[in-house]
């Protein structure tokens, strides 16, 4: 069985076939001007579900992604003082780290900030310049030469007719509907402030797309296996990533180019340009724990746009809630025994075809009914009391290693203070003394914190 994934370069399903034995994997990641919304962590939740599920398969993935800590919105936003700057970008990525470790994600191995790789980016300009695809301007500022690069177009198969064309265009975010040659670097504005860099072409900084470039060429080489990215980066900044990445190395670049859709708020793209975007702290205080959020964005295949709205928010607590439910009964059973043999895991049934549904471009639809299938057959036998010690063992081994791909079933470490075990105990003692009104409304205070409290015949099991 070999992975499948849809390359949005050839727009087909391609297996995986490592350029060595190493998997090497770019990202696109955050640009730390606010605090990151939930459509932003829809890719990176997927970036992260794909590289476990690749370490999954016993691939060795080498993963960087970069952070955008200089651009546009960022300059605008510190008002030109590169204290301001600095102090602004590490705040936005410390957020942007919190988040992401509530949801599970694994942070890459190497998360390169642009600003730390200006040298690197001024000798990839200085090659383009030096092979003809780009030039200087009057001002001190470099543009890329379109059309010197005779496949521009090659990833969004843009048709160049229907779109209008100027000389050129400095702004780091423009028009889909334009070609333009595009800055790869910046000269030095006034708005700029103190927020500049020293270059062969005078005061002033990179253009956004070039970083990309820079950053993957330093860490993964001239050619790498596998480029993700949100859908609305494949045109303009990925197709101007793979021009001057193949202008300035004549090497192929990324060979997989993977997508993700984007999440909509009521139909609409969420954005923060257009007011309508929800945090990951926004969807917590709604009453929605942080396996529900994950469990929603890693629910629907990647290449499908997802609604964020309460109806498919419960969908997918429900959903959560069988499988967890199905896995406390297994642990019970089990005692939470996992020793055995990882080939013997494997080769067990649910593993099989699981990795038969992920194998199809990460189809998480069929992964999750052949979970739910197990789930129902199993609880059958369960029922009968027909399930063995050691039958429970290998079930339950088996949902922890598809969990090390999902990351939602087993409840993250759950840290309670003094006054959350009195509360636990208040509980404990209003349900002894069938005071329901009291028991409930505790629990639901805790379930507004994140955390499910349940109870079993062996007490109470909190997640």
């Amino acid at each position: 069985m070999t992975l499948k994934l849809y390359n949005s370069l050839s727009k087909k399903k391609e297996d995986l076939k490592p350029l060595k034995n190493k998997i090497k994997m770019y990202s696109c990641g955050p640009t730390v001007y606010d605090n990151p919304h939930i459509g932003n962590f829809r890719s990176f939740v997927f970036f992260d579900l794909l590289k476990k599920y690749l370490n999954f398969l016993n691939f060795d993935v080498q993963h960087v992604m970069n952070v955008t800590d200089i651009d546009d919105k960022i300059i605008n936003k510190c008002c030109g003082k590169i204290k301001n700057l600095e102090l602004m970008t590490k705040k936005y990525f410390e957020s942007f780290k919190n988040d992401a470790n509530k949801l599970k994600i694994d942070l890459p191995n190497q998360v390169p900030f642009a600003t730390d790789h200006i040298d690197e980016m001024i000798n990839l300009i200085e090659k383009l310049i030096l092979k003809g695809h780009a030039y200087k301007t009057e001002d001190g500022s470099v543009f890329f030469k379109i059309d010197s690069f005779k496949n521009y177009g090659m990833l969004s198969k843009i048709d160049f007719s229907q779109l209008s064309k100027t000389d050129r265009i400095k702004n780091d975010e423009y028009d889909k509907n334009s070609i333009n040659d595009f800055a790869l670097w910046k000269s030095r504005k006034v708005n700029d402030g103190d927020i500049f860099w020293n270059s062969p072409w005078g005061n002033g900084r990179p253009g956004w797309h070039i970083e990309c470039s820079a950053m993957s060429l330093k860490y993964l080489g001239a050619q790498f296996d596998i480029h993700c990215g949100g859908i609305d980066l494949l045109f303009p900044h990925h197709e101007n990533e793979i021009a001057q990445s193949v202008c300035a190395t004549n090497k192929t670049f990324a060979k997989l180019w993977v997508h993700c859709e984007h999440l909509l708020i009521n139909g609409s793209k969420m954005s923060k340009s257009l007011n309508n975007f929800y945090t990951l702290n926004d969807i917590i205080k709604k009453g929605y724990n942080v396996n529900t959020i994950r469990f929603f964005l890693i629910s629907s295949s990647y290449s499908h746009k997802i609604d964020l709205n309460d109806v498919n928010l419960n969908s997918s607590n429900s959903a959560l809630k069988r499988i967890q439910d199905f896995y406390n009964r297994i642990f019970e059973l089990s005692k939470g025994d996992v020793e055995i043999d990882d080939n013997k895991i494997m080769n067990t049934q649910l593993i099989v075809d699981f990795k038969i549904a992920m194998n199809d471009n990460l189809n998480m639809s069929k992964a999750l009914s052949v979970i739910f299938n197990y789930i129902k057959k199993i609880n059958i036998k369960l029922d009968k009391k027909q399930m063995t010690y050691k039958e429970s063992i290998l079930t339950l081994a088996a949902l922890n290693k598809i969990d090390e791909v999902l990351g939602v079933i087993r409840s993250s470490e759950i840290k309670l203070s003094k006054n959350d075990k009195k509360l636990i105990e208040e509980r404990n003692l209003a349900r002894k003394n069938k005071n329901w009104d009291r028991a409930d409304e505790i629990r639901l205070f805790f379930k507004k914190k994140g955390i499910d409290i349940d109870d079993s015949e062996a007490g109470i099991i909190i997640k």
